[in-house]
């Protein structure tokens, strides 16, 4: 069968869109990939939360979808709207890459007794997302975030350019690291300080490191070809995590963190949000993901 993949033009959707379309033919289907630029690719605003509402990363390509010019869309789940057109739905999330940010910093200013946020005192941070923004200032004050967009390797490359420090999600360092393109982006980071930051202090956007496989309902063969891509697991917590989003009706500029991993007998849930200029945090465990959302919602409502 053959299968027509719509993504993005970076350099990490091609690979995240490669690595989908090489696990279809796994199963023995043809697969054709479809670049589509969006909204969000053409701004050239210095935030997210300046390019516009929820979904500017992926619209143009679920129109794709309806037109039927693709029959497969393969979005980082983070970028989507928590509600699908009706005749569209997420069929797979497999199973997902490192949840965590990442701190990448020069050399001269890393600091390891500095605690959560290894970096001297007043370095420069370049982000674009309010999140990250919100916990440098809730954990370090005395940093200075400073926007920065574009693609991984264009973020790296500010290192080098007045910024003493980015944050990355480190499931696109991972993907890129393993690419499957005929010439793979090289990311280089041996001259620099990398941190890890844990996601249960540092907590992550909803659906970070995911993957979401979006097909037409009413094609039956191209659902059925895709869903054995589906992890359980993950599907249950990236949907925790989105379902907490929806509730608190965010979008690009919203500060919200999220992050839900399995433990022995069912699920963890932590959450951050920030509003009027506090950080509330909350945590929950249960059997039900997805009733963890509910409940965060509700200490944090009450909060």
């Amino acid at each position: 069968m053959k299968i027509r993949i719509g993504t993005r033009g970076s350099a990490l959707a091609r690979t995240q869109a490669t690595s989908v379309a090489a696990a279809l033919t796994d199963f023995g289907h043809d697969c054709e990939i479809t670049i589509i630029r969006t909204s969000g690719d053409v701004s050239t605003a210095t935030s997210f939360g300046s390019i516009g509402p929820q979904g500017v990363f992926v619209r143009e390509i679920e129109q794709a979808l309806l037109d039927e010019r693709i029959d497969v869309a393969v979005h980082s789940c983070k970028d989507l709207p928590t509600a699908s057109p009706d005749a569209l739905a997420i069929v797979a999330i497999p199973a997902r890459a490192d949840v965590a940010d990442v701190l990448i910093a020069n050399t001269d200013v890393a600091d390891d007794t500095a605690g959560t946020i290894p970096l001297r005192a007043s370095a420069t941070v370049g982000t674009a997302s309010a999140r990250r923004q919100s916990w440098l200032s809730a954990l370090r004050p005395d940093l200075e975030p400073k926007p920065v967009r574009g693609n991984v390797p264009t973020r790296v490359g500010k290192l080098r350019d007045g910024y003493d420090a980015i944050v990355l999600a480190a499931a696109g360092l991972e993907r890129l690291s393993r690419s499957l393109l005929d010439e793979p982006v090289a990311i280089e980071l041996d001259d620099y300080s990398v941190t890890r930051l844990d996601p249960q202090t540092f907590v992550p956007a909803p659906a970070q490191g995911a993957l979401a496989l979006q097909c037409r309902v009413a094609d039956r063969a191209v659902v059925d070809a895709v869903t054995p891509l589906d992890d359980p697991v993950t599907h249950a917590c990236v949907a925790a995590e989105r379902r907490l989003l929806a509730r608190i009706e965010g979008g690009c500029d919203l500060a919200l963190g999220a992050y839900c991993e399995p433990t022995e007998d069912g699920f963890k849930l932590v959450a951050m949000l920030e509003r009027d200029g506090s950080v509330l945090r909350e945590t929950a465990a249960g059997q039900s993901a997805e009733a963890l959302a509910d409940k965060i919602w509700e200490q944090l409502a009450s909060a």
